[in-house]
């Protein structure tokens, strides 16, 4: 097993005296697509939350490449490898689906808003742009306002947005959420095409789409690990079927 790319340790975080994530250890590997699953208020968005540097941990610790990271902003994550998508899909829905993609890939920069510089000048904002809206499946010169996107074309916009950071680790909070099943087909292709060459976090309540694209399952349950393993442990485990699944038997 290589080095993982991100890991966490004990990591903790307190609101008063509830305990949203209590504990967690866990660890993302290049090439390997981590699922988090457990009921609403089980911790999960916190717990990613807690990764992109929106809440800062009560206890343990955040290591990326083997550096503590705990206190790092969310701009320094980022700029190291952290490629982050929300519940609610954010996009800029005056612009067009290549300016959101430009404006991403712009803010790697140095010195990203020099009003001026124009910064499609630059081949590397160019080739970041070209690049993210090719893997995530949407025409490389696309004009349309993101406005006028589907809900399904806008999650693909929104991954192709964080792709043009370049990132190493993907935390993807729900992608599939609010999605018919043709456009489901699409980002679940889409994320088998992405997991070789990151390390992904998904936070998903598609459970079909969980089970066929993960290598690897933690269950969270009142804030802590309940299980984790590979998807068949995860499925056969009695614990998980009585917390989560709702399935005695197992059967699915």
């Amino acid at each position: 097993m290589s080095q993982p790319i991100l890991a966490t340790r004990g990591l903790t975080r307190r609101f008063g005296g509830l305990v949203a994530v209590g504990d967690v250890s866990l660890e993302l590997h290049k090439g390997r697509l981590h699922a988090l699953l457990g009921p609403n208020g089980a911790g999960k968005s916190t717990f990613i939350n807690l990764l992109s540097g929106e809440l800062e941990p009560s206890g343990g610790s955040i290591t990326l490449r083997g550096e503590e990271i705990s206190r790092w902003t969310p701009d320094r994550r980022s700029r190291a490898g952290l490629g982050r998508s929300y519940q609610r899909t954010s996009v800029f829905l005056d612009l067009t689906v290549h300016e959101n993609c430009r404006l991403a890939a712009q803010s790697r920069l140095p010195r990203g808003w020099n009003v001026l510089q124009n910064a499609y000048a630059s081949f590397s904002v160019r080739e970041a742009t070209q690049a993210s809206l090719e893997a995530a499946g949407l025409p490389v010169h696309d004009l349309r306002l993101a406005s006028a996107l589907s809900h399904g074309e806008r999650r693909q916009l929104e991954i192709a947005m964080v792709l043009a950071t370049r990132p190493e680790v993907l935390l993807l909070d729900e992608p599939l959420a609010g999605m018919g099943s043709e456009e489901a087909i699409r980002i679940i292709e889409l994320l088998r095409t992405l997991a070789p060459s990151h390390a992904i976090l998904l936070v998903e309540h598609d459970m079909d789409a969980v089970f066929a694209l993960a290598d690897v399952i933690t269950v969270m349950v009142n804030g802590q690990v309940l299980e984790s393993g590979p998807p068949d442990q995860i499925r056969q485990s009695p614990a998980v079927r009585r917390a989560y699944l709702g399935d005695e038997e197992g059967h699915r």
